[in-house]
């Protein structure tokens, strides 16, 4: 009797405790998650906290909160074009970002719709997508933008599925970036994955046109990302599965003017950004890469205006006189850009003052036509031409007579610019400055005293 008794207490008792455990049901890719996230280590504290931030993500959902919230259960999401309705209830449970947001709603005022500018539409869509199914998109492709919006939100298990997608992708051209994506959004699992590759194939990482973008895009990330990849020795021998020999576009402005010639558009001068300094892991990578892609990166530098930069390139041994696809050298796109401390730079280290580009401008031409009067100076300075011609026959005053720039005019003709000097169309600067009804370089062109 006692036995069958305690039979009985044995099956009451296993049926309470399956009913228990069914509660909150995991599926089999929640399962997976919790497995594969954390089979690097078989500490019990590791695969606790794993537990409870998939825990986190599979929270139940009141379904009741969608019920007695009638016009409010729904909210409209907006990023660039794409409109997304979801139930603030899914995911306020799902994510305590979005809890954290309908709070704050809450508190402020009623609104039905949230803004999402960071965060592209389609992105957002699979970000949706996962917070009501709790299912990983697998989209490759859009996996380190996933990544990103993941951590955004808060979703821990599908930050963790994107960083094993971006990892499985790793290859010499991406290895760089998604370095850059793992320590940017502390996805460490990834940078692991990331240093360890670029480890095994070092010379032929930054020879990518991959590295050379990450360097000019984010160069602080870039130096903790060396620092990383410098603390244990680097084993250079393994051979690449792809190599690119490529450097970084310069993608120059090539806009025709109304005589036939094709300086640069107007830039407007922008302002250098202050870059730290680069240590010795950095300048022995980049004195890793070819002449050509130093020269390449040099001339981004030259554009971008970071001074140091360009000091670090120049030290490594960039070419001064680099070209990109226009002829262009860092002392074109300096004197393009307005950068004079960077000119000044490049001069030092023995820039040819009278460089030609593929229409004969020399960079005093190119400051000329953008206004950039502080680099006239300077260029003039340093034995610049005032009077060289390009293949119109336009001298640097042609080109700020039929711009209108008053003060590089003025800056040119100090220097000794002839203001009587014809061009292939039989133009003096006066003439273009008359035909284009510059009044204030007229004067300037017609008065003997200047």
């Amino acid at each position: 009797m006692f036995c069958r008794s305690f039979s009985w207490f044995i099956r009451i008792f296993v049926a309470v405790v399956i009913s228990t455990g069914c509660s909150h049901p995991i599926s089999v890719t929640e399962f997976y998650t919790e497995v594969t996230a954390h089979s690097l280590t078989t500490s019990k504290e590791s695969l606790t906290v794993g537990r409870v931030q998939a825990a986190e993500e599979a929270t139940a959902v009141d379904l009741g909160a969608l019920l007695d919230a009638g016009d409010g259960a729904v909210v409209t999401l907006l990023a660039g074009d794409t409109r997304l309705v979801a139930h603030r209830a899914v995911l306020a449970a799902r994510s305590p970002v979005f809890a954290d947001m309908f709070r704050r709603v809450t508190v402020e005022g009623s609104s039905s719709q949230l803004v999402h500018s960071d965060t592209e539409g389609p992105v957002l869509r699979q970000v949706l997508a996962y917070l009501y199914t709790l299912q990983v998109p697998q989209l490759p492709s859009m996996a380190p933008k996933l990544l990103v919006a993941a951590d955004v939100y808060g979703l821990s298990v599908l930050k963790e599925h994107c960083e094993q997608q971006v990892a499985a992708q790793l290859s010499v051209e991406t290895a760089a970036a998604a370095g850059v994506l793992a320590i940017r959004h502390s996805a460490n699992r990834l940078k692991q994955a990331a240093v360890a590759f670029i480890k095994a194939h070092l010379l032929h990482v930054v020879a990518t046109q991959g590295w050379a973008e990450a360097v000019a895009n984010d160069p602080q990330t870039v130096v903790e990302l060396t620092h990383l990849i410098a603390e244990t020795p680097t084993d250079t021998s393994t051979p690449s599965a792809g190599e690119s020999r490529t450097g970084p576009s310069s993608q120059p402005h090539s806009g025709h003017s109304d005589d036939g010639r094709s300086p640069a558009t107007a830039v407007p001068p922008t302002t250098p950004q202050a870059t730290p300094e680069p240590d010795d892991a950095t300048v022995s990578l980049l004195r890793d890469l070819s002449g050509e892609e130093k020269g390449q990166m040099l001339i981004v530098a030259a554009k971008e205006g970071s001074v140091s930069k360009v000091r670090t390139l120049l030290a490594v041994g960039a070419d001064v006189e680099a070209k990109d696809d226009y002829k262009w050298t860092p002392l074109h796109w300096a004197a393009i850009m307005g950068h004079v401390e960077v000119a000044r730079c490049l001069l030092e280290d023995g820039a040819d003052v009278n460089a030609r580009d593929d229409w004969q401008n020399t960079p005093l031409h190119q400051a000329a036509w953008n206004d950039n009067a502080a680099v006239v100076r300077l260029l003039a300075a340093s034995s610049a031409d005032p009077n060289a011609r390009d293949s119109s026959g336009n001298t640097p005053l042609h080109d700020a007579a039929r711009r209108g720039h008053a003060d590089a005019a003025t800056a040119l003709l100090e220097a000794g610019a002839d203001r009587e000097v014809r061009n292939d169309d039989a133009d003096t600067p006066l003439d273009l400055a008359e035909r284009k009804n510059h009044q204030q370089l007229t004067y300037i062109l017609g008065s003997s005293s200047v």
